[in-house]
């Protein structure tokens, strides 16, 4: 087997501003996640992130109050090791052992 074939990571996800709501009402998460993108030889990013979130955490039926498109919605801040994710990569982040990485809603009703 090559090395690092089957290697899990552990990721924290935390949640903020409301969107703890749509996930168990838990701010925060342990998560381990495939090394690579199941069925491929690309690393696990935060666009694969945002569809495990969604198929295996979220509780909620209102998936568009946190992404659009299978995209981070507009409003939603994503931190990732305390730094913002533009300057990571975003989406194309490629998720490291021991990442913690936060979503923050700005989103307010009024």
């Amino acid at each position: 087997m090559p090395p690092n074939e089957d290697i899990n990571i552990p990721i924290t996800i935390n949640f903020s501003g409301g969107l703890e709501l749509m996930f168990s009402n838990k701010a925060s998460h342990a998560i381990m996640l495939p090394s690579k993108i199941p069925g491929s030889d690309e690393p696990t990013n935060v666009k694969y992130l945002l569809k495990y979130l969604c198929d295996e955490l979220m509780t909620d039926t209102r998936k568009d109050l946190f992404v659009l498109d299978d995209a981070i919605r507009p409003g939603v801040l994503v931190l990732i090791n305390d730094a913002d994710w533009e300057l990571e990569g975003e989406e194309e982040y490629a998720l490291q052992p021991g990442d913690r990485i936060l979503f923050v809603s700005t989103l307010h009703g009024g």
